[in-house]
């Protein structure tokens, strides 16, 4: 009797377990919206031949040894990065629990209880105690899931798990880039430091110049009372380029969390080894292989199986609760012949009043299917905007270094004529200023244009999808 009664446990299970998978889903079919965006880049955002950003690690991109330590620096140590790793572990346990509910947990009970019958109540008029010892295996409250409900929450956790992934890869990438950004920012005002710093020493001695020729009568007080404000407001541009430098360097420690001790020497803005040409394809295969559109998608098929948990809900509930083992007055006679025990227990619940509670939640899980769907678009239509506007940026910035370099060639011959022409008394010192302003204007600005271009270049490899690590495998 008792072997029968324990081999009945995995046949149960087993019937179970094939009854659940078994079950049907009201999930709805889930097609990926088409992308609300033109088939072709506009006008002014030519894609040109070059490496494929998907296949180039962040350590081939960026070579300079000094911005590879930040950015490791940076994946190690930022908070930020911490936290949405943490985000996805969280989602992975969620994820954990709710897969859990498809399959019977199995418990291993052993109880022992005592009650004392007084004589009066007795049926034999003599008081007793009476003892019942149990051990048994079982099963409580296991969901057939015929409907699929289950298995819809189970499909949704996931969705959301691989979402949380994906998020945590796009901002990876955009710590990567943020830190190359702020790098080559802090190397701007870097350089430009060093323009100040030699305008102010020789506007400096040019106004010392024109202060012994004022005194010898061969300038004039405004000549005087020029290169003196010309010296001063080198010497405020000098120090607000030193505040902008220090507000820098304060969020490339920021992003990083904790600079390294010893770091590389910094390389000019020109001596920046990065991947001048990367590869776009047509927007349909750029924009899908980006971690946010790719985590938009997932949103979206968590939405959609919300649906069809949602729809499952209107539909009867069965469960069953089931225990096999042994029971005994006494603890010695618990695995004596005959003492097996079992107990099934199945149930159903129809939801007949629930006061509009089902009919609520799914036209709640469909309008947040709804805003998914938007969302994805969007998602889209702001990495299409993106990747279109950087690449114009990238046209648009080479041919303006080029032009400003040769704007600098230029003002800087201008001035060196000017300073001649004053020096031999042939000029005033008004057009010495014009040309001083003027020159160092086009140096300030040609250090910008060059550290666009790389920044430019470092958000045209995260906006191409580049320095991606594996994808997290699903659980299956």
């Amino acid at each position: 009797m008792r072997k029968a009664t324990v081999n009945a446990l995995p046949r149960l299970l087993a019937a179970s377990c094939v009854a659940a998978i078994a079950g049907c889903s009201f999930v709805p079919p889930l097609e990926r919206p088409a992308a609300p965006v033109a088939s072709e880049w506009p006008q002014g955002a030519t894609p040109a031949p070059g490496r494929d950003a998907a296949a180039l690690a962040w350590q081939q991109f960026f070579t300079d040894p000094r911005l590879q330590a930040l950015v490791a620096a940076s994946l190690e140590n930022n908070r930020d990065l911490r936290i949405a790793v943490a985000r996805v572990e969280e989602a992975r346990a969620l994820h954990g629990i709710v897969r859990a509910d498809r399959l019977p947990t199995i418990n291993a009970a052993a109880t022992a209880s005592s009650a004392r019958t007084p004589a009066d109540l007795s049926a034999s008029g003599i008081e007793s105690i009476n003892r019942r010892y149990d051990v048994a295996f079982a099963v409580t409250s296991f969901e057939l899931d015929f409907w699929g409900r289950v298995r819809s929450l189970d499909q949704a956790a996931l969705a959301s798990y691989l979402a949380t992934a994906e998020a945590r890869e796009s901002f990876r990438l955009s710590l990567i880039a943020d830190v190359a950004n702020a790098y080559f920012l802090l190397q701007e005002f870097e350089e430009r430091i060093v323009l100040s710093r030699a305008a102010v020493t020789s506007r400096k001695e040019n106004f010392e110049l024109v202060a012994r020729r004022r005194d010898a009568g061969l300038a004039n007080e405004l000549d005087y009372l020029s290169a003196q404000g010309s010296y001063e407001a080198a010497r405020a541009d000098a120090a607000s380029l030193e505040r902008s430098r220090a507000a820098a360097a304060n969020a490339l420690t920021l992003l990083v969390g904790a600079t390294p001790s010893s770091l590389p020497p910094r390389k000019r803005l020109t001596e920046r080894d990065v991947v001048p040409d990367l590869a776009v394809s047509v927007p349909s295969e750029a924009l899908l292989r980006r971690p946010d559109v790719r985590a938009a998608e997932q949103r979206l098929v968590a939405a959609n199986a919300n649906i069809g948990a949602a729809r499952a809900a209107f539909l009867p509930r069965i469960g069953i609760s089931l225990a096999a083992g042994t029971a005994s007055r006494s603890v010695s006679g618990l695995f004596d012949s005959g003492s097996g025990a079992w107990s099934f227990v199945p149930t159903l619940a129809v939801p007949l009043f629930d006061y509009g509670r089902n009919q609520s939640t799914l036209e709640l899980a469909e309008a947040r299917k709804v805003i998914a769907v938007a969302d994805y678009e969007r998602t889209l239509q702001q990495a299409f905007r993106e990747v279109a506007d950087l690449l114009s940026a990238r046209d648009a910035l080479a041919e303006q270094i080029r032009a400003q370099e040769a704007a600098e060639r230029a003002q800087n011959e201008r001035l060196r004529i000017a300073e001649a022409r004053y020096k031999a008394g042939v000029s005033s010192y008004i057009e010495v200023l014009d040309a001083q302003r003027d020159a160092y204007l086009v140096s300030q600005l040609t250090v910008q244009a060059r550290r666009l271009q790389l920044s430019t270049a470092a958000q045209l490899y995260k906006a191409l999808g580049g320095g991606q690590e594996s994808p997290t495998p699903a659980r299956s």
